[in-house]
């Protein structure tokens, strides 16, 4: 098993050692909460990845390896830009930018046919491309723009149904990390008067089933907190992290950064 950094050593603890393969990792919220730069940080991150120190055959001493590991962006929203990645891989000066980029295969989604088309046939470009990290950003978007009232939410419902269960095989069979982002919905009849959260994840049981990992994001100000809603090896628990020109970081780290880099935007 491998475990890509998020580029937060607190929010890596948080995960056990970061986003593992044979897993699906679903990370959720609203607008701005920085699931997409989670998504870019992790396209760095991934390529520069060490392998855990090994004993040799012969017994010699334990040795680190740097492992090349090619990363596929489905992107449906249009919110992947390789300029974020350069920004970020020349901030954290981690090798050759041209490199990193070069070993990230973005593929363009229009519409919900075209993402349930590739992936089901997502397993030949992990063999061609030799991918170990698979990023949707995001899994329902499209089905959510074209499927609309309640007469077309079962259909909506199994249509996703099949591609999650398409992407959970897919990390068991070629021993992946597969990381999906998903968004809210709002609750207006719990927004007045209730103890419940107006906010709800999109998907629903669907997603929640299929799903390894939940990670919902929510704002705290400058910073991000994630919060493990469902794990088979995790305790409900949340973390603080922050977000600035290097990508995803520790909070503590973020405090010279965020007097330098204020008007980044990021």
């Amino acid at each position: 098993m491998v475990r890509f950094s998020t580029g937060s050593a607190k929010l890596d603890t948080f995960l056990n050692g970061g986003i593992e393969t044979q897993a699906l990792t679903e990370i959720a919220g609203e607008f701005g909460t920085g699931k997409s730069q989670i998504c870019h940080t992790l396209c760095v991150t991934a390529n520069t990845q060490k392998e855990k120190p090994h004993s040799g055959e012969s017994g010699n001493s334990s040795t680190t390896t740097s492992t090349d590991h090619n990363v596929i962006f489905i992107d449906t929203e249009n919110t992947f830009r390789a300029e974020r990645v350069h920004q970020i891989a020349e901030t954290r000066r981690l090798g050759s930018v041209e490199d990193i980029l070069k070993r990230i295969f973005v593929c363009k989604i229009y519409n919900s046919a075209h993402l349930e088309y590739v992936i089901a046939n997502l397993g030949k470009y992990i063999e061609q491309y030799k991918a170990n990290l698979v990023i949707v950003d995001s899994v329902i978007s499209l089905h959510r723009a074209e499927y609309t009232g309640r007469e077309t939410l079962a259909d909506r419902q199994q249509r996703l149904n099949i591609l999650l269960h398409k992407l959970v095989r897919l990390t068991e069979v070629y021993n992946i990390a597969i990381v999906i982002t998903n968004q809210v919905q709002s609750m207006p009849d719990n927004s007045f008067g209730s103890s419940f959260d107006p906010i709800r994840l999109a998907g629903g049981n669907i997603i929640a089933h299929a799903s390894t990992y939940r990670i919902f994001l929510r704002k705290a100000g400058r910073n991000r907190i994630a919060i493990m809603l469902d794990s088979p090896s995790h305790a409900y628990s949340q973390v603080k992290f922050a977000i600035s020109e290097i990508g995803v970081q520790d909070v503590e780290e973020d405090k010279e950064a965020s007097s330098k880099y204020s008007e980044s935007g990021w």
